[in-house]
C-alpha cells in the first residue's frame, strides 16, 4: 500500500480544517488535508460572527473572502409579536471586530479551501478516513478515495476538523450524549424578490414564532435569503404534506414575514436537520486535537458554529506548532479549558433562549445601554472576554437580570 509522510494531517476542509492548515503551513510544516466530500457542498451555519474574523485574518483568508462580495453583517435583530430588539455589533462592550459576513456556506467554504491550496496545502476531496493507528504522537492513517483506492499517511500530528463526520471520536468511541434536547430544523434558500419590504440585509433576523420555536432569516448578496424554522420535532408534526408544503404553511403562519415570502421561489427542495447536538469526553489526545463542530456542536440559534470552529482551530494550530518544535504543551489548560469556556458560555445562552429567559431580556423596555452592550458582545462571539460579567457569570447573570426586569415590570404595572 502506498504511504506518504507529512508533518500534520488535517481531516476536513471546512473552516476549522483550513484555518488550522493555513497557520501550520505558514510556520513551515508539511500539511495535507483530506476531505470526505466534493466541494462546493451544502452546509448550514451561514451567518458568521465578528469574533471569527481574527482567525480568518491570521489564516490569510480575508482578502479572498472580500473578493467574493459576500453580504456584510453588522448586527442581529430579534422579533417577537411585532416587538423588535436590534443589536449593532458596533455598540458591543468588548473591543474587537464590529462586522463579518453572511454567506452561502458552499461557496464560502470552497473559497477558504481554494485559498489554502493556493498557499501550498494540498486538499484531497472525496477521500475517507477508514482507520487511524497511533504510536505515541505519531500516527498512520488509512484513507480511501472515491474509486476505492487505499493508501496510508504517516503524520507527526493530526488535526481533526471533520465537523459532523466526527472521525476520531467515532473511531475511538469518544462521543457522548449532549445535555441539550433534540431539536429539528426545516430550511430553504428563497429568491427574495420582496426583500425591500423588510430592508436591512446587513443583519440576521431571528423571529420568535412561539415558545421554543424560532425562525432565521439570513439575506445573501446574491439576492437569495436563507429561511429556516427550528423547534421541537412535535411542532413540525402539526403540518401536513411534503416538506415544501409544510414549510410554505409555516411561513404563511408567521405574520412578521408572511407577505414577504408568500409564494416565493425556493432555490432547492427544503432540507432537514435534526438531533444535531453532540459532544465528546475530551478534545485532545496523544497525537491529535479536535477542532470545530467535532468538539461540540450546540445549536444554530446564536450562529456559534463557525466561530467555535475557527477560534478553536486557530488556538489548536498554535499549540501544534509548539508541539512540533519540541515544546511541552499542556492541552488541558491551554486548549480544553479555553475551548470549553466558549462552548459553555454559548450553551448557557442557548438554554436561556429556549426557556424564554432571553425573551424577557431582549424585549424589555428601558434597557440599560451597558448591559445591552455586554450581551451584544456575546452575540458577536466574544465569549472569552472575562471582563464581561455576562461572559464571566454566564450561568447565573442572565437569570438574575431577567428576575430584575420581571420585578421592575410588576412594580410599574402595580403603580399603574
Amino acid at each position: 500500500m502506498q504511504r506518504e509522510k507529512v508533518d500534520v494531517l488535517v481531516i476536513g476542509a471546512g473552516p476549522s480544517g483550513t484555518v488550522a492548515a493555513s497557520i501550520i503551513n505558514k510556520a513551515g510544516y508539511n500539511v495535507k488535508i483530506v476531505e470526505k466530500q466534493r466541494f462546493p457542498r451544502f452546509v448550514i451555519g451561514e451567518s458568521l460572527l465578528p469574533r471569527c474574523m481574527e482567525a480568518l485574518t491570521e489564516a490569510g483568508f480575508v482578502d479572498a473572502i472580500k473578493a467574493k462580495g459576500f453580504q456584510e453583517k453588522g448586527g442581529a435583530k430579534f422579533v417577537k409579536n411585532g416587538v423588535i430588539c436590534d443589536y449593532s455589533f458596533a455598540d458591543q462592550f468588548t473591543e474587537g471586530w464590529s462586522w463579518t459576513w453572511q454567506v452561502p456556506r458552499g461557496e464560502f467554504d470552497k473559497t477558504l479551501a481554494d485559498e489554502v491550496e493556493r498557499q501550498g496545502v494540498p486538499v484531497h476531496y472525496e477521500t475517507t478516513v477508514t482507520d487511524v493507528v497511533f504510536n505515541g504522537s505519531d500516527s498512520v492513517t488509512t484513507i480511501e478515495d472515491v474509486d476505492g483506492n487505499k493508501s496510508e499517511i504517516e503524520a507527526r500530528f493530526i488535526v481533526d476538523g471533520s465537523g459532523y463526520g466526527r472521525v476520531i471520536p467515532k473511531l475511538f468511541n469518544l462521543d457522548k450524549p449532549s445535555v441539550l434536547p433534540g431539536r429539528k430544523a426545516l430550511f430553504v434558500h428563497t429568491k427574495d424578490l420582496n426583500r425591500s419590504i423588510a430592508d436591512e440585509p446587513n443583519r440576521i433576523t431571528i423571529v420568535v414564532h412561539r415558545q421554543g420555536v424560532w425562525i432565521w432569516v439570513i439575506p445573501f448578496s446574491n439576492g437569495n435569503t436563507s429561511v429556516g424554522f427550528v423547534g421541537n420535532p412535535e411542532f413540525f408534526d402539526e403540518f401536513q404534506g411534503t416538506d415544501e408544503e409544510k414549510l410554505r404553511a409555516m411561513i404563511a403562519s408567521e405574520p412578521y414575514f408572511a407577505e414577504r415570502f408568500k409564494d416565493v421561489e425556493f432555490v432547492f427542495e427544503p432540507r432537514k436537520l435534526e438531533s444535531w447536538s453532540s459532544t465528546t469526553d475530551k478534545f485532545y489526545g496523544d497525537g491529535f486535537v479536535l477542532t470545530g463542530n467535532v468538539t461540540e456542536f450546540l445549536d444554530p440559534i446564536f450562529s456559534s458554529g463557525v466561530t467555535l470552529a475557527t477560534v478553536s482551530s486557530h488556538a489548536a494550530a498554535k499549540l501544534v506548532i509548539r508541539k512540533l518544535q519540541g515544546e511541552i504543551v499542556d492541552w488541558e489548560t491551554e486548549y480544553m479549558q479555553p475551548t470549553m469556556q466558549g462552548v459553555n458560555t454559548f450553551r448557557s445562552y442557548v438554554m436561556a433562549w429556549y426557556e424564554g429567559t432571553l425573551d424577557t431580556i431582549f424585549f424589555a423596555g428601558e434597557q440599560d445601554p451597558l448591559v445591552k452592550s455586554q450581551i451584544c458582545s456575546v452575540l458577536a462571539g466574544y465569549v472569552w472576554d472575562l471582563k464581561n460579567p455576562y461572559v464571566k457569570n454566564h450561568g447565573t447573570a442572565l437569570h438574575k437580570l431577567a428576575r430584575v426586569i420581571g420585578l421592575r415590570d410588576m412594580i410599574q404595572a402595580s403603580n399603574g
